[in-house]
Order: C-alpha cells, then structure tokens, then sequence
C-alpha cells in the first residue's frame, strides 16, 4: 500500500506509532527492528518478482529508503545508472572507497582543507566534487533520482586519476585524514540514491 499508493509516510515512524499503539495489549513486545527486516525481505522478493535483477534490489534496498513509493524511482534511476558507460568504473570506485572508510581509525568527517590538497588528482577531485555534487543534490531533492545519479558520470576521470596517482594512506596524519574525507564527500554523493557498490562484481 505505502508503495503502491505512493504515500508520503515514512516507514519507521508507521512502525513505531504501531508498536505503541499495540505495545499496551497483554504481553505483545513488538521488535521494531525485526519488523522492518520482514517488510524490507518481502519487497525484495516482490520487486525480484517484478523483474528487478537482484543487484539492483539490493543497491536500492540495503539503503533502507523510508518512502516506499520512492523505490520504483531508484530502481529505474540504478538501472538507467547502469547502462552508462561509466557505471562500472564508478561502482567499482564506490566499493574500493567504502571498503577504505571502513578500515579507517575512527569517524572519518566529510570534509576537506582544500589547503592541504598537495596533489594535481586531489584538487582535480575535489574540484569536480564541488561542481557535480550540488547538482546532484538538487536533483535528488526534487525526486529526479536518474538525473542525480547520471551527474556522477562526470567524477569517472577524476576518481581514476585519483586512485591512480594519490596515496591515500599518506605517512603525514593530516593530509591522510585530509584524503579521507575527500572520499567520504564522494562516497556519501555515490550513495544518495542508491549503494552504487552493490552494482560492483
């Protein structure tokens, strides 16, 4: 009903008024958490049923969007994503930045000191980042998720070269942390929408 209906309610806030709701009947303790898990794992297989490719549910979905109705959007945003030419390179980029956050000590801040960026490739990055990411932003805001994502085909050069030609894992602590939220501003961009790594073999 929440997709089908394109209703503008979000899932948690509907598990939770309901959980308080029922939370006073005899010894019923609802699990919020495990509700969600059930809910998501049933739309999963309907969308699969629907013709989705598993890849594409799972970049979507392991994002928990909390508008149902938005999902028919993102699925159509990821795969027409998918079809550009860039979008492999760019997916693969999304899991190697992710899987460098994740190693990292510590929150990493999504935030630059464009005076410690040493390197031609970083300033390239950055630079592209702060002309694509508004963009995309806006386009997301205003629900036009295919547009959002098709403006990160212009970060493919950039981030190569990047990965190519900057150590991230800098021996000088500043400029290290400094790189590192270089890629959490393009990981955080590269996973608006939808989890592009997913879309990575």
């Amino acid at each position: 009903m929440l997709s089908e209906g394109d209703l503008d309610l979000p899932l948690s806030n509907l598990l939770e008024m309901s959980a308080h709701a029922f939370g006073n009947v005899g010894k019923f303790e609802p699990n919020i958490t495990a509700l969600a898990d059930f809910i998501y794992e049933r739309l999963a297989g309907s969308l699969k049923e629907q013709g989705y490719s598993a890849l594409e549910v799972e970049a979507v979905l392991s994002l928990r969007p909390q508008r149902l109705g938005d999902i028919p959007k993102r699925l159509a945003a990821v795969r027409a994503f998918a079809a550009l030419p860039e979008s492999e390179s760019l997916a693969a980029a999304n899991k190697r930045v992710g899987n460098i956050l994740k190693k990292a000590e510590g929150v990493v801040a999504a935030q630059v000191d464009a005076a410690l960026l040493k390197e031609d490739a970083e300033r390239a990055l950055h630079a592209a980042l702060n002309a694509v990411k508004p963009q995309a932003d806006a386009a997301f805001e205003r629900g036009d998720y295919a547009a959002s994502l098709q403006s990160l085909a212009a970060l493919k050069a950039p981030v190569d070269a990047f990965f190519d030609q900057v150590m991230v894992n800098a021996e000088d602590a500043a400029l290290r942390n400094n790189r590192l939220g270089l890629l959490a501003i393009l990981h955080q961009a590269m996973n608006r929408v939808a989890d592009l790594s997913k879309l990575s073999a």
